[in-house]
């Protein structure tokens, strides 16, 4: 069950995962076989277009785990901060390159299919942006999420978490995350906390159920 949720679930970066309502309309496998991702926005996250605004994304060696439709890579992407887009699912990322493999800046970015459990590149990373996956895994996979985080970060690396969904609802994918799910699995690891707020940059039915927080690998 866990190997069937992990497929079904990486493709999610970029990409909005349904509220708890919404997912229960929609079959994990067909997403996962078919490619089909009806919550797909089909651009950037709004909180990502808006730390680019202000300059306060790192620049460098970039990750973006469940990158999906690769909005977010594509956006993040510059000569000063190579993204790699991170997927298990070979139809999403065949839609990403299909829709961006053109974009004046594809020599910024790169698509990778690979397992974000598994996979080690012989280059880390300076920035992990997560916004979707967390949620997306089942419980039992934090702990392996936050290792994963951990080792594919330089030291003093940034990893930025946006947290959602903060709910009470019960069962998942999503599943509810909170500020502690977090903390209880990154802080043991050598992550500290640098910033937590709700986030202002959020899609109107997010509304009160994000959280933005930026991490530093600090040993």
């Amino acid at each position: 069950m866990a190997k069937q949720q992990q497929t079904s679930s990486y493709s999610s970066g970029g990409n909005i995962i349904p509220t708890p309502e919404e997912a229960a309309t929609f079959q994990p496998q067909v997403v996962a076989e078919d490619g089909v991702t009806p919550w797909d926005q089909g651009r950037a996250t709004p909180l990502i277009l808006h730390l680019l605004d202000t300059s306060s994304l790192p620049f460098g060696r970039t990750l973006v785990p469940g990158c999906g439709g690769g909005h977010d890579v594509v956006a993040m992407a510059n000569p000063e901060r190579f993204v790699v887009g991170l997927d298990i699912s070979e139809k999403a990322l065949k839609k990403a390159n299909e829709t961006y493999g053109s974009a004046p800046n594809a020599k910024n970015f790169a698509f990778v299919k690979e397992d974000v459990f598994t996979w080690r590149p012989d280059e880390l990373f300076d920035l992990i942006f997560d916004y979707v996956f967390f949620c997306a895994i089942e419980l039992e996979l934090r702990p392996a999420w936050a290792k994963s985080m951990y080792e594919l970060l330089k030291p003093e690396g940034e990893l930025i978490t946006l947290m959602y969904p903060i709910t009470d609802h019960v069962g998942g994918a999503p599943y509810k995350v909170s500020v502690s799910a977090y903390e209880d699995v990154l802080v043991p690891l050598g992550f500290k906390a640098v910033s937590i707020e709700e986030n202002q940059d959020f899609i109107p039915t997010r509304k009160g159920k994000e959280m933005l927080a930026r991490w530093k690998k600090i040993n």
